[in-house]
């Protein structure tokens, strides 16, 4: 239990004196208190507002059900005079202790135990979760960090609170948390305000994707881990026994054996557009960064996710891919580069691949050259067009993903060799798909980068203070930048990274539309036409 700190009493002022004014404001230890004579009591509390700090000296008193109820006119917040409990919700006014003593109003303006404000903003910043209050979230998450805790202690309850609202698992809101937190690492240390962003851009992430959902509760159980069941659990869509292996593997050998089968099982089908792998990447991070008592949460999300993941590869336009893996020798001896791919369909790109199997660097640069070339030759009327059926609704976030799926098979291949083969065609399966939507006369002279690594030092910090409200964009705008420096530090002479700048550097000049009114009317008119 935590205990009460020891009162600071303060002489405020001669209790006449406020009994003759009404309200004064008493100014001690850094603080601004506002006091109110009602009703033959006095009331103190902080003079600013903790919805956006306007002075409470000017708000207007009255009783309401027994209590002196203090409004702030700004925003109409109404707060409990006596308790400091916020009548409309939201942030709660503090309120100080006051006695009289010979006459004189004394204000105890000890403050709370670091620990007891520490627990105080988490149950605050958790509230925050119901509405979607943004600013409240920053507040709470400020106030935590200035009582002295760890702002990296709300992601991880954040996690805590969220992970089983997730109906289908893992979302953009956890593959984005571990580069923003990287961000922070390195552009967070400059001011205050930077320093809370990338925690409350996470916080605020996971609180949109599960706004309003009810919990949807892991099912019961615990099996010692076995790489090759869950493997086939996953498979089979089981998500009990899933559930019960990353379980017995969490509580046995640790979570670090998990990395394995999830990223086979995330390859073993050209999959949910290429989410899967990038979940397991992110979430391996994320784990890495947050510590292990995380792990449980987090791989258990991952796996109901690898379990409902849709399977692109079992519908018409990808059926070409698991004949092409069966083909995979291992022995194609033909020269590949980046234009080899910047047109063919999937199965001609999936062909293509196979025919240079046998040099893992060379197809790989080749096919990430050609992701990069598509991204920066994007065709943008597609992003916007409203005459064509679904399949064709394309816009620049379907190109970042050959980006950051391609980091992922780097960095998951690199762990796990056997599952090249995989990784490889899946990212030809990228290029066979966007092939079609691309302007090979795109002028891309304006977007051309001299010094690449220089040009995301630019760009990085920008990110602290993005525009974009909807957080699919925003992830997106920070796991790309994010994904194409950590591939150039890797590989910084690859033949691909002036082409990869450069595509990045013509998506952040881009504008992607978001809401498509017309598009979604006649695709709609359409679908039910054909309803029959």
């Amino acid at each position: 239990m935590t205990q009460k700190p020891e009162p600071v009493w303060v002489e405020a002022m001669p209790l006449t004196v406020l009994e003759q004014a009404g309200r004064k404001i008493f100014k001690a230890g850094g603080k601004q208190i506002a006091l109110f004579h009602e009703n033959g009591q006095v009331h103190a509390c902080n003079n600013r507002c903790p919805h956006e700090g306007y002075p409470l000296i000017e708000g207007t008193v009255d009783q309401a059900a027994g209590a002196c109820r203090l409004t702030c006119n700004w925003h109409n917040w109404k707060f409990d005079l006596a308790s400091g409990a916020n009548q409309v919700g939201g942030d709660r006014l503090r309120i100080y202790p006051t006695r009289i003593r010979d006459g004189a109003i004394l204000v105890d303006i000890a403050d709370a135990p670091a620990g007891a404000r520490i627990e105080t903003a988490l149950g605050n910043l958790k509230e925050s979760f119901r509405d979607h209050n943004y600013t409240r979230m920053a507040r709470e998450i400020a106030r935590l960090k200035a009582a002295g805790g760890d702002p990296l202690e709300a992601v991880r309850q954040a996690v805590l609170w969220t992970h089983e609202r997730f109906e289908w698992g893992t979302t953009h809101a956890i593959a984005a948390a571990p580069d923003w937190l990287e961000l922070g690492e390195d552009y967070g240390s400059g001011d205050a305000a930077s320093a809370i962003i990338p925690y409350v851009e996470i916080v605020a992430h996971l609180a949109w994707d599960s706004l309003r959902w009810e919990r949807f509760p892991f099912p019961d159980g615990e099996t010692a881990f076995d790489a090759d069941r869950l493997v086939e659990a996953i498979e089979a869509e089981d998500e009990a026994e899933a559930v019960a292996l990353v379980r017995g593997a969490c509580r046995g050998p640790g979570w670090q054996v998990l990395d394995a089968p999830t990223t086979r099982a995330a390859l073993a089908h050209y999959q949910d557009f290429g989410h899967s792998l990038i979940y397991c990447y992110k979430t391996r991070q994320l784990v890495e960064r947050l510590g292990d008592a995380l792990a449980e949460p987090l791989y258990l999300t991952l796996v109901r996710a690898l379990v409902n993941a849709s399977r692109e590869d079992l519908i018409l336009e990808f059926k070409a891919y698991r004949p092409a893996r069966g083909a995979w020798d291992g022995a194609g001896d033909a020269p590949v580069a980046p234009e080899d791919f910047h047109s063919l369909n999937v199965p001609r790109a999936l062909d293509r691949a196979n025919r240079s199997s046998g040099d893992r660097t060379a197809l790989f640069d080749a096919l990430m050259g050609a992701a990069a070339w598509q991204m920066l030759h994007f065709d943008t009327r597609w992003g916007t067009r409203h005459d064509r059926p679904v399949p064709d609704n394309v816009n620049w976030l379907d190109f970042t993903h050959g980006i950051t799926f391609a980091n992922a098979v780097r960095a998951q291949c690199g762990r796990h060799e056997d599952l090249w083969p995989d990784a490889l065609l899946q990212m030809a399966c990228f290029t066979g798909r966007n092939a079609a939507y691309v302007a090979a006369q795109q002028d891309t002279a304006p977007y051309a980068v001299d010094d690449p690594e220089a040009f995301l030092e630019g760009l990085l910090p920008g990110l602290f203070d993005h525009a974009e409200p909807e957080y699919i964009v925003s992830a997106h705008m920070v796991k790309l930048p994010v994904a194409t420096r950590e591939e150039i530090r890797a590989r910084p002479d690859a033949p691909w990274v002036p082409v990869l700048a450069a595509a990045v550097n013509r998506f952040f000049q881009s504008k992607i539309k978001r809401k498509h009114v017309m598009r979604t009317a006649r695709q709609s008119v359409a679908f039910v036409a054909a309803e029959g």
